[in-house]
């Protein structure tokens, strides 16, 4: 009785499942491994980051590197035959970094040189630099009871590490990323003269991390740097040794009236539904003393690669496919903002969006943001991702780029690769092509081709 009813049971199991659904899977299963494999065995973004990164370089907005970028990108889309390949204009902010900084420890009569990088939108230091006492502290908090007595005149050193024990490094980043963005500010109503910030990274090493900061509205603007892990450990150090330690730095950078560059985008045209868009997308600019692999070089490349792929194996997408280059997402998001601004006002409909823009490593899954029905929907491909490492579609989020979009009920995905790694040399001098392994650059491209081509396919209503 037992067996008749469990036989029965699969039977009608079987009848509930329509069989184009079974059939679906089983060639989509087919499909998805014609995509990994030619990721895996003719894939081009390896070399097409070589060029990026070798050849181009650092790519800051507004910057020459920026410009030459935008032009080899479009080359890169052109030359593999794209439907449509075209510019988009964006004005963007423009910063520009000047001479090396200086900065040393002043113990009595030791010196110690100490490597340190202005942070993007930092104004400079009077010529010849500042030189002053240190207040170290942790929370804004802390800075706050100390009061203005104690802190004006000082330089604020703050010196929260990212938390070691999270597993998902990015949680670390989020909480210790507030001292870089507005501790300047903070320092300054407490009349402080310069800030300087422990990099954001989760290993003790010599490069200092940049990344921006924002003045707020009616504080004082004083010049705000990070200092390399290594040397935030020996300023805590001699401040414990010697309170009345000095730090000296200088920088030259200076803030430009904003410039015209552009985002790159690239297109094959939907045949049934030309009018609606998914877009697969990463950022082009990186900061000026980086390669700007990681972030987001490679990125830029997946998302190329995935359309291409799509394109050489004779996908036909039903929506038209875009791959975007945005401009801007260091230092200002203005990439971002025109993309969905444009989309806006010509009425372009983006089923969803999906952005790559936390390193080249190991793809683990994808944020998604989305209505519980659309996350619902994406989840049941959740079993065609497994064979290749894939085991998370949900947690997370979209990505920086592709956020303006959600105004327009757009479903944002950002790809997840393994983070343990990422913020070794996120905004570092370090971030250059060979941190980048082939391998994994191209699994990560195959697994946005892969979601690329299901959302296409099925659609997300």
């Amino acid at each position: 009785m037992k067996k008749l009813f469990t036989a029965l049971s699969m039977s009608i199991a079987g009848m509930a499942l329509p069989v184009s659904a079974q059939t679906d899977f089983q060639a989509d299963s087919i499909f998805i491994r014609k995509i990994y494999n030619a990721a895996l065995a003719e894939g081009k973004s390896y070399e097409w980051l070589r060029h990026l990164t070798q050849q181009v370089g650092p790519r800051l907005s507004g910057s020459d590197g920026a410009a030459k970028a935008v032009v080899y990108t479009q080359s890169v889309m052109k030359g593999e035959h794209f439907d449509r390949v075209f510019l988009q204009n964006v004005m963007v902010l423009h910063w520009v970094r000047g001479a090396k900084e200086k900065a040393r420890i002043i113990s009595g009569k030791q010196k110690t040189e100490v490597p340190i990088a202005a942070l993007g939108g930092s104004i400079a230091t009077p010529k010849g630099g500042i030189k002053a006492k240190v207040i170290e502290v942790t929370t804004f908090q802390q800075l706050r009871e100390l009061g203005t007595e104690k802190v004006k005149g000082k330089i604020v050193f703050f010196n929260r590490p990212m938390d070691p024990t999270k597993i998902n490094t990015f949680e670390a980043y989020a909480g210790a990323v507030e001292q870089r963005g507005a501790g300047a500010s903070e320092a300054a109503k407490m009349g402080a003269i310069g800030s300087i910030t422990r990099s954001m990274t989760t290993r003790l090493d010599d490069f200092p991390h940049t990344g921006s900061m924002r003045y707020a509205a009616g504080a004082p603007m004083i010049p705000a740097a990070a200092i390399s892990t290594n040397g935030a450990e020996l300023l805590s150090k001699a401040l414990k040794a010697n309170p009345e330690t000095e730090f000296y730095f200088e920088q030259n950078c200076e803030i430009l009236p904003d410039a015209p560059s552009h985002n790159v985008i690239g297109e094959l045209k939907g045949t049934s539904s030309p009018g609606k868009f998914i877009a697969v997308g990463g950022h082009l600019d990186s900061w000026d003393f980086a390669q700007g692999a990681h972030d987001d070089g490679s990125g830029c490349v997946q998302s190329i690669e995935a359309v291409r792929i799509l394109k050489a194996l004779g996908y036909q997408p039903h929506n038209t496919l875009r791959a975007v280059m945005f401009m801007n997402e260091e230092n200002g998001m203005r990439g971002g903002i025109t993309y969905a601004d444009s989309a806006k006002s010509k009425k372009e409909l983006h089923l969803a969006a999906i952005e790559s823009d936390h390193g080249g490593f190991s793809p683990r899954g994808f944020g998604i943001v989305g209505a519980p029905a659309q996350k619902a929907k994406i989840q049941q491909w959740t079993k065609l991702f497994i064979p290749y490492g894939i085991h998370e579609l949900g947690p997370g989020g979209g990505g920086a780029d592709i956020g303006p979009l959600a105004q327009q009920g757009t479903v944002l995905l950002g790809l997840m690769p393994d983070t343990q790694r990422y913020f070794d040399y996120h905004h570092a001098a370090n971030d250059k092509f060979e941190a980048v392994s082939k391998r994994e650059l191209e699994l990560g491209a195959a697994a946005m081709a892969s979601m690329l081509y299901l959302i296409d396919k099925y659609g997300l209503e």
